[in-house]
């Protein structure tokens, strides 16, 4: 069955959601099945998508929604809130 989760995520890293930050996303992101996208000033991307990541050009503060579609869809929406939460582990 697959399930449907959107939930939304503020980006607390300093220089936003720049290329280290970005890397762990997909990490995170591509170890589920679900279908994931992130939504940003009107541009869709895929979560597993590096490039399309980079492309939002999101800033420190920025609301991004997640949707996942999928099996693992709710722990994969759980998984990227909580990263956000920890920096997407990065430290300056």
């Amino acid at each position: 069955m697959n399930k449907k989760i959107k939930a939304v995520f503020t980006i607390l890293n300093d220089k936003g959601l720049h290329t280290r930050p970005s890397t762990e996303l997909v990490k995170c992101a591509s170890s589920f099945r679900s279908h994931i996208q992130l939504y940003y000033r009107n541009q869709i991307v895929n979560a597993k998508s590096l490039l399309g990541i980079l492309m939002l050009a999101a800033t420190k503060g920025s609301k991004i929604t997640i949707e996942a579609i999928g099996e693992d869809a709710e722990r994969a929406v759980y998984s990227i809130i909580k990263l956000s939460k920890m920096k997407f582990n990065i430290k300056y």
